[in-house]
C-alpha cells in the first residue's frame, strides 16, 4: 500500500446477489482515506424502483418504506463517480461490490477506471490461519474487537470497518 495514495473504501447493500438477474444497489457507503486518515465520507440510500425481497431485508434490514422518497440511481451514481475520481477503490469481497458498481455505472454511462483492491483477498494472504474471512472476523483479529456503535450489513458502517481493516492490513503487511 502506498502511504500517500488516496483510497476509497466502499460497501453496497443490494436487493439480491446478481446484477445480471436484475438485482440493484439500494445503499452505498464509502470512506475516503488519504495517508490512512479518513478525510470524508459518502452515503446514500437509493430507491431502485423495485421491491426489496424479504430475504435481502433480513440481511441488511433495509425495507421498501426506508427507500421511499430517496434519490434514484441516476442521482446517486454520478455523485459517487465524482467522489471516487482519482482514487483506488477498496472493498471487502470486492468482486461482489464491483460487479454491482460496474452494473449501476453502465446504466448511467459512467466509466469505472479506478484501480481495485480487496481486503478479503489481502486478508487471506496475510492471515492464513483465520477460521473464516468475513469482515467481522478479520476486524476482530486485527483490531481486537468490533466498534461498539454501528450496524453490520449497513453500507457506511461496513465501509468504515473495512477502512480500519485496510489500514491495519497495510500496517501489518509493510511491517513483515
Amino acid at each position: 500500500m502506498l502511504p500517500s495514495s488516496r483510497f476509497v473504501v466502499f460497501d453496497v447493500e443490494t436487493t439480491g446477489l446478481t446484477p445480471s438477474a436484475g438485482h440493484r444497489v439500494i445503499e452505498i457507503g464509502a470512506v475516503c482515506l488519504e495517508n490512512s486518515v479518513c478525510t470524508c465520507e459518502f452515503h446514500s440510500l437509493i430507491d431502485p424502483g423495485c421491491k426489496v425481497p424479504a430475504a435481502a431485508q433480513r440481511v441488511h434490514g433495509i425495507c421498501d418504506a426506508m427507500l421511499c422518497g430517496q434519490p434514484g440511481p441516476s442521482a446517486v451514481f454520478p455523485d459517487f463517480h465524482r467522489f471516487i475520481e482519482g482514487a483506488v477503490l477498496v472493498a471487502h469481497n470486492a468482486r461482489f461490490d464491483i460487479s454491482f458498481l460496474r452494473h449501476e455505472f453502465s446504466k448511467q454511462r459512467l466509466p469505472l477506471l479506478n484501480g481495485i483492491r480487496c481486503t478479503l483477498e489481502l486478508s487471506r494472504r496475510c492471515l492464513p490461519d483465520l477460521p473464516n474471512y468475513r469482515l467481522q472476523t478479520v476486524a476482530r483479529h486485527l483490531l481486537g474487537g468490533l466498534p461498539l456503535q454501528g450496524q453490520l450489513h449497513r453500507a457506511l458502517d461496513d465501509a468504515r470497518l473495512a477502512a480500519r481493516v485496510w489500514v491495519a492490513l497495510g500496517t501489518a503487511f509493510t511491517a513483515k
